[in-house]
């Protein structure tokens, strides 16, 4: 069993609450997403993004599921890769995002499969994707270890699952880092979507996630049999690559 109190932000709140909290978050900010991300990252979450699907080695043909997808920027990118032998699914547990990120692709060509699932108990049968990919969607995931057991099930042999996620930045630009988190981006939040708090629930949800060697061992536990990881922009981003043998 697990226990019902987890973390919404800095506050302490029951599952049930969180998941609520956080479809309420997305909710908001589907529409100005992709814009917010520009925004907030200087648009280096683009340079993040296409880091990942090269380091994850997608070749033509294969299957990669894509969990927390939002509006499509990794889907995109494998589908290029992955080919018209290839499939790639987009997912997500919020509907205005799984929705949002379907139009932008279809507005771009891409007609690919949208599937509303929660990452904590996946609808795919075992061993059934080449690749798995979660991009700044784990944080928000109420039972962490969950969701990575779940990537593990659904990997082929041979396979390997991303998780790209904000962690923990170098100490020394801490204090930098976190005066705009917590006075820029709540600003912007406001200015642009209309909504500063779910850019202060967004900036908070940061400083709770595992850092690099919480998370690196919470995939050997959920089973992955490699673990390796690499810090981006001085460990803003962490990309964990898990590998299935």
């Amino acid at each position: 069993m697990h226990d019902d109190s987890t973390h919404f932000g800095f506050e302490q709140v029951s599952a049930a609450e969180k998941r609520h909290r956080v479809r309420g978050v997305f909710d908001s900010v589907a529409g100005k997403y992709d814009l917010m991300n520009d925004l907030m990252s200087a648009g280096m979450h683009r340079l993040w993004k296409r880091f990942t699907v090269h380091a994850v080695g997608v070749r033509e043909g294969m299957r990669v599921l894509d969990l927390a997808g939002g509006t499509g920027d990794l889907a995109r990118l494998f589908a290029d890769l992955v080919g018209p032998t290839g499939q790639v699914l987009l997912t997500d547990i919020n509907g205005a995002m799984l929705t949002a990120g379907r139009d932008k692709l279809l507005d771009a060509g891409y007609a690919l499969p949208a599937v509303q699932c929660d990452a904590e108990s996946l609808p795919f049968a075992d061993r059934s994707f080449d690749r798995v990919s979660i991009a700044f969607g784990l944080r928000n995931v109420t039972h962490k270890e969950l969701a990575l057991r779940e990537m593990k099930r659904v990997l082929k042999p041979g396979g390997m699952a991303a998780v790209l996620e904000f962690s923990r930045v170098w100490p020394p630009l801490k204090p930098a880092y976190d005066w705009y988190s917590f006075n820029v981006l709540p600003r912007l939040g406001a200015l642009v979507a209309g909504d500063a708090q779910s850019y202060r629930y967004l900036a908070e949800s940061i400083r709770m996630h595992p850092d690099q060697a919480t998370l690196k061992a919470m995939m050997e536990q959920a089973g992955f049999d490699e673990v390796e990881v690499t810090n981006l922009t001085a460990g803003v981003v962490a990309l964990h690559l898990g590998r299935v043998y």
